[in-house]
């Protein structure tokens, strides 16, 4: 595949493709006679875990290391699983507090959409205690 294809099929500027590749967010990418990348399957598989793993948040330096014991080798086996376990513990708390607010919004929004049918607006006397979600 060409830069142009894949930028395309993950939503990436040229630019943001040949950073990672710079940067080590995925390994080099095979060069045409003429210099042009000619992007491979497994290429491609390496910029579809980068977008992955970008989108989750997940630091660009997590990711070069990730590459980087990669291309160390099977030594590095239980390192990288090691450095999977961290960027998972690492996004399970950011689920955990998109649940929270999550749980917030949805409260919320039933208060109000209650407010709608009757005309008041009112907060449970419980949640007022815990936390200001009358706000």
């Amino acid at each position: 595949m060409t830069i142009k294809e894949v930028c395309e099929k993950f939503n990436l500027s040229p630019d943001t493709l040949r950073y990672y590749e710079r940067a080590g967010v995925i390994p080099e990418v095979r060069r045409t006679k003429g210099g042009i990348r000619d992007y491979s399957q497994d290429d491609v598989n390496w910029v579809e875990n980068a977008v992955c793993m970008r989108g989750a948040g997940v630091p660009i330096e997590k990711l070069i290391e990730y590459v980087r014991l990669f291309q160390m080798g099977d030594e590095t086996i239980e390192a990288r699983r090691d450095l999977l376990l961290e960027v998972r513990s690492e996004i399970q708390k950011k689920l955990d507090q998109y649940q929270e607010t999550m749980n917030r919004l949805n409260y919320k929004i039933s208060r109000y959409e209650e407010a709608v049918k009757t005309g008041v607006l009112s907060w449970d006397a419980e949640d007022n205690k815990k936390d200001s979600l009358s706000q």
